[in-house]
């Protein structure tokens, strides 16, 4: 029996691989994120929000604000208060800024060449996940979207049910 495989055990790693095979095709087609063909193109995804991914704990984000970091995680949820012009110098941004409270507003920086536009108004709700940099007037939330290298967490906004990452 030596250099073949018994019966039993080629039948046992068939199985396994008919398994492994039905489970992706299922998971493509009923439980993985939407992608319009462009946003297939470049890897980006918009999907229905997850439940509980839509509420924010700006807990993450006030820490950040005391300590005035950089480059530091957060989650934060607001309603937009203004939408600015796009930054289209290097790579693209959307551009708005969200009220966190009585007291705080920040500028969110949304990489368009790696996400998805978010369909926002004024006085639009938004949650989101990214990273923070401090600045004396509120400062601003970057890194929410994937990344296409796999190297830093994946950030995200949550605006009416949906997902833009």
């Amino acid at each position: 029996m030596t250099g073949r495989l018994s019966q039993r055990t080629t039948r046992a790693i068939g199985l396994a691989f008919v398994v492994l095979v039905a489970g992706t095709t299922l998971w493509e087609r009923f439980a993985a994120p939407a992608a319009t063909p462009a946003a297939r193109a470049t890897g980006t995804t918009t999907a229905p929000a997850a439940q509980g991914t839509t509420r924010a704990d700006n807990a993450s984000l006030l820490a950040a604000v005391r300590a005035k970091a950089t480059d530091r995680s957060v989650s934060a949820g607001g309603r937009v208060i203004r939408i600015l012009a796009d930054d289209n110098e290097g790579s693209r941004h959307q551009r708005f800024i969200i009220s966190v409270g009585r007291d705080l507003t920040v500028l969110i920086v949304h990489n368009l060449d790696l996400a998805p536009r978010v369909p926002l108004a004024v006085g639009d709700s938004v949650a989101l996940l990214g990273d923070y940099v401090w600045n004396d007037r509120g400062g601003l939330i970057h890194w929410t979207h994937h990344d296409p290298a796999g190297r830093h967490v994946p950030g995200w906004i949550a605006h009416a049910g949906r997902r833009y990452q």
